[in-house]
This record gives C-alpha cells, structure tokens and sequence, in this order.
C-alpha cells in the first residue's frame, strides 16, 4: 500500500485536471464572487452570534463643523539694536 501523499491524490487530480482545463476560467469567477459576498457576509456581522436579550447599540460618527475664526494677527517681535560705540 503507497501512503505517498501525491500518489494517493493522483487519481483526483487527474479527474479534476480536465475540468479545470475546461471550465477554468468559469470557476475562477464563480470563487471570487462567492469570496466576495462571504468578505460582505462576515463584514455585516454575520459572524456575531446573537442574544435575543441584549440591547440594540448603534454607534455613529458625529462631525462638528466650528464657524470661521479671523486668524489672529502676528506676533510684534522687537529685537533690540546694539549700537556699536
């Protein structure tokens, strides 16, 4: 009995190799949109396990827009002069 892993999968590779070769690109599409909507499914908490008795939280995002402020004038900065003498 071969225990070698790529002689026991062989014969699998050899049946899907052809249907790959077919319909490759077809099932490369079909993976990336199931991807995509697992990414969408997991991202809307589809993942979160639910408790019936637990308060519905919301969090939001709050944005403050602060009316326009004349900018202050500049700093008088005096430097003393030192006469040579």
């Amino acid at each position: 009995m071969n225990l070698n892993p790529a002689m026991v999968l062989d014969p699998v590779f050899h049946f899907h190799g052809g249907d790959i070769a077919e319909y490759g690109v077809y099932l490369f599409l079909v993976f990336v949109w199931l991807s995509l909507l697992v990414l969408v499914w997991v991202f809307s908490s589809g993942l979160h396990r639910k408790f019936p008795n637990q308060p519905h939280v919301c969090a939001g995002i709050g944005i403050v827009i602060q009316p326009h402020t004349p900018p202050s004038p500049p700093a008088l900065i005096i430097f003393p002069v030192y006469a040579p003498g």
